[in-house]
């Protein structure tokens, strides 16, 4: 995987900026947001209120992170550790 990032833009309440991601995180961010029906935009800004001090970029490969750890959870539980 020798992927570098690339620059996207989002709009943030109103405001136009760059996201920094590798292709295969901006590719699963839009799937994400499709499947939920939600916009890109949309979903970056929810993240954006949430990621306190951590860069926009990091807080977004965070989010995705964890959707698919949630997905991949056994439903009883029990390897929560």
């Amino acid at each position: 995987m020798n992927d570098r990032p690339a620059k996207h833009s989002v709009t943030l309440n109103g405001h136009r900026t760059s996201v920094s991601l590798e292709p295969e995180f901006w590719a699963a961010f839009k799937a994400i947001a499709a499947g939920s029906g939600q916009a890109i935009n949309s979903l970056a800004a929810a993240i954006d209120a949430d990621r306190g001090d951590l860069g926009l970029a990091s807080a977004i490969r965070l989010f995705i992170l964890r959707h698919y750890r949630r997905r991949e959870a056994p439903d009883s539980g029990s390897d929560n550790a």
